[in-house]
């Protein structure tokens, strides 16, 4: 062999070995970027999981005070049903009085029609004072000799 052919061998021979070191370089550079996109990733599921579980306490507070909202507005629907009743109660109560009331004042104006001692054409003259059968407060006791007016 000349020296040229063996210079080429030389340069091919160095060409490889150059291309193998720079291919096992960039192996190793890549092996080391992934490394540490790995690191990132596992980073990244750990603050995931660690979100995973603060979203999920999130999620039961919102569930508990939902169901606190549910009961209250149940409690204020039974509350309302009450009060219809309650209302309805009272409606049937003042109808039944006002049909006691009507009938007592018919008894009293026969009563005093049928008198001859009521000087009146049949209606009481204490009707209008707030005084005798027709006092609102049976218990409280009117003075007719006060002159003010808070009676």
């Amino acid at each position: 062999m000349d020296g040229q052919t063996v210079g080429i061998i030389i340069g091919v021979v160095v060409l490889v070995v150059v291309v193998v070191v720079l291919l096992a370089l960039s192996r190793k550079r890549g092996e080391r970027a992934a490394e540490a996109q790995r690191a990132k990733a596992r980073d990244i599921r750990e603050k995931a999981e660690a979100d995973r579980i603060e979203v999920q306490r999130r999620e039961a507070q919102a569930a508990r005070v939902d169901a606190e909202a549910r009961l209250a507005q149940a409690e204020a629907d039974q509350r309302a049903a009450d009060a219809a009743e309650l209302q309805a109660e009272a409606r049937r109560r003042a109808e039944h009085a006002e049909g006691a009331r009507a009938k007592l004042d018919d008894q009293l104006g026969r009563a005093d029609r049928i008198d001859p001692d009521v000087p009146t054409d049949g209606r009481r003259a204490d009707t209008d004072t707030g005084t005798g059968a027709h006092r609102a407060d049976p218990d409280v006791v009117v003075d007719e000799r006060r002159t003010d007016t808070t009676r």
